[in-house]
């Protein structure tokens, strides 16, 4: 029977690890390996992973998550592995759902993609789910994981997932690493297929690795897309170009101005130096200057709505 392991990356994760490991070790199938990285934290967090079970792997000096993830796929010895940040959750039929999915199609597909629900962790206010389409998944994988944004939930073979290389360990992708993950599996033409029912629990935090550093994340999303357009732009330009005028709103919502000169390069070097989904007036201002046209609307928005900046 096929194996399946648990890796977590944990940094000072200890206040979160009861709540995941008291799941995994509920689970009604047990995982044959739970297993956690310590990235060099500086509260308890190996004794707490150890009190519940799990494996530890300490890490030398605090190299991100992205590079816990590959030790941790490096160190199991399961032939599935699904990776789980320390402050998210996974429900009671989530081993039972996957150990199925792998006997049944697990000699067919690479990675599985699973569904979540996105629940405010203060308010527990329920934000949405995954909700991936199986069929565009299957139709393209790498112009869907380039459209759609592909988080931390999912099922990965080992051997595929290594010989992929991975998760990619440039620190410009660090704060993207998800995106730049499977955009990456695409590329090595591994397979992909979906579970649609709900097996994780992703929780919203606002002292969050990502809602911390949102400019950092801008500025990630920029280079996964700059790493795909060098290898894949002339058969996904529109595709890339979409993704890269979003990126580039976001860029300017933080007068990161260079950057947002960066991506226009990039758009004009795909052949789409003008915006053409959205808003018929911006677009028009694009064709005429596009940094003028960028620079405007931040300029609207700051003085008209400044709530929508936090001012």
């Amino acid at each position: 029977m096929p194996t399946l392991a648990l890796c977590i990356p944990a940094y000072n994760a200890a206040k979160f690890l009861p709540t995941l490991l008291q799941s995994a070790g509920n689970q009604q199938t047990p995982f044959n390996e739970i297993l956690v990285y310590n990235d060099c934290s500086t509260d308890n967090t190996a004794d707490v992973a150890e009190k519940y079970g799990a494996r530890v792997i300490n890490g030398d000096i605090n190299r991100g998550c992205s590079y816990g993830k590959n030790k941790l796929a490096e160190a199991c010895k399961s032939d599935w592995l699904h990776f789980h940040d320390a402050d998210d959750d996974i429900l009671p039929q989530f081993s039972n759902l996957v150990y199925r999915w792998i006997a049944a199609y697990g000699n067919e597909y690479d990675v599985l993609i699973l569904n979540f629900q996105y629940i405010d962790h203060q308010t527990g206010l329920k934000l949405g789910t995954g909700n991936h389409n199986a069929t565009k998944l299957h139709e393209d994988v790498l112009k869907y994981a380039i459209e759609n944004k592909i988080v931390n939930f999912g099922v990965y073979k080992k051997s595929s997932f290594l010989a992929a290389g991975g998760f990619d360990l440039d620190p410009n992708v660090l704060f993207n690493e998800d995106n730049a993950l499977h955009q990456r599996l695409a590329k090595a033409h591994l397979k992909f297929d979906y579970l649609p029912e709900i097996t994780c629990i992703n929780y919203r935090y606002g002292e969050s690795m990502s809602s911390s550093n949102l400019l950092a994340c801008a500025r990630a999303n920029y280079h996964v897309l700059e790493k795909t357009a060098a290898t894949h732009g002339q058969i996904y330009p529109a595709e890339l170009s979409a993704k890269l005028w979003d990126c580039i709103a976001s860029l300017a919502s933080y007068q990161d101005w260079p950057y947002a000169k960066k991506a226009l390069a990039l758009n004009r070097q795909l052949g789409y130096p003008h915006a053409v989904n959205g808003n018929k007036f911006f677009n028009f201002l694009t064709r005429l200057s596009p940094f003028g046209a960028v620079w405007f609307r931040e300029k609207m928005i700051r003085t008209f709505k400044p709530y929508l900046r936090g001012a």
